[in-house]
């Protein structure tokens, strides 16, 4: 079967040109073979994909934007499935076509399960609850690295520790109101 990429040829939106070409570019990269299907100029092409969209696929206002792909008259998905198949390795599973030969067959992954906080100083579960409590009420909370591993911390090496102090004496040197006396030093100094 021949894929089919519903696009809008005309459309105003730059977001939708960058994923059509996104999609199109892909397609040829792997010489796909697929047709370009306008629905900006082709009244009954629009119907069409409009019709043939899944109902839990369409957006909240019930009009799917391109670009939307088919593979014959199966609805394969829109632009954010087609970039997540991209990012997995799983675009021929994604537009129902099989793999080509020489290629390693691909599995869907499970699920991400959850990962638990990294352990630290006694304490680090108190401060993940101030921070979840900061999140709620709108304030930034502090880091948290969440991981499997541990993480080595970054140490600042004493020539970036006085970088940063001598940066902060400058800032804090350029905030000072200037007097008369020292505006007059320093535009004679200048000329």
């Amino acid at each position: 079967m021949v894929i089919k990429v519903y696009l809008a040829t005309s459309s105003g939106s730059t977001a939708i040109k960058k994923k059509q070409q996104d999609v199109v570019g892909f397609l040829e990269a792997l010489k796909i073979e697929y047709m370009q299907l306008d629905i900006a100029s082709n009244e009954e092409n629009r119907q069409w994909m409009r019709e043939n969209v899944p109902g839990e696929k369409k957006p909240t206002n019930g009009i799917p934007l391109p670009p939307q792909i088919f593979n014959g008259e199966d609805y394969c998905g829109d632009y954010d499935t087609f970039f997540d198949a991209k990012e997995e390795n799983q675009v021929f599973e994604f537009l129902g076509l099989p793999a080509p030969p020489g290629s390693k067959p691909t599995t869907r992954k499970k699920p991400e399960q959850p990962t638990e906080v990294a352990e630290g100083p006694a304490g680090d579960e108190e401060a993940v609850l101030e921070d979840t409590k900061a999140a709620s009420e709108g304030e930034a909370p502090g880091l948290h690295v969440t991981a499997e591993e541990p993480t080595a911390q970054i140490k600042k090496t004493p020539r970036q520790d006085e970088k940063d102090e001598e940066e902060d004496e400058a800032k804090d040197e350029d905030d000072q109101p200037v007097s008369e006396g020292e505006e007059d030093l320093c535009v004679s100094e200048e000329d």
